[in-house]
């Protein structure tokens, strides 16, 4: 099974100048907890989370006005071709919940570890990546 069969598509993305009230009013209104910052050709320069925003942008104390700012950069990220379980792997080396889809160098999707366990296939492999990304 490939990335692509999995993934959520249609991704909602910003660029690094957005601010970060534009950032979470995005994030409310598609009701997620990620957004990818890319630049015109939608390509993957940083991501931003709602953590992220709470802890290096209201937690921080200094001024900062744009996703730029405070997105995470080397950002992982995986073909829509790549196998699923490669994904999954990935997920549980790194520790992370979500992964950029791209084709080319172009976003396209996001995995998430909640797009794993919904298919009943992948429920156990969810439940292992959630256990690696528990451990301290």
């Amino acid at each position: 099974m490939k990335v692509k069969e999995l993934m959520t598509g249609a991704v909602c993305s910003v660029k690094p100048e957005t601010s970060l009230e534009e950032v979470a009013k995005q994030m409310r209104k598609i009701d997620t907890g990620v957004i990818p910052v890319c630049n015109d050709k939608e390509e993957i320069l940083g991501i931003i989370t709602d953590r992220d925003i709470v802890i290096r942008y209201l937690g921080s104390g200094r001024e900062i006005h744009s996703a730029g700012e405070i997105m995470s950069q080397n950002v992982i990220s995986v073909p829509q071709d790549m196998n699923i379980h490669d994904a999954a792997l990935l997920l549980s080396h790194y520790k992370i919940r979500r992964l950029p889809v791209t084709s080319g160098n172009r976003l396209v999707g996001i995995l998430s570890v909640s797009d794993i366990a919904r298919h009943t296939v992948m429920a156990d492999e969810a439940g292992d990546i959630m256990h690696a990304i528990s451990k301290p």
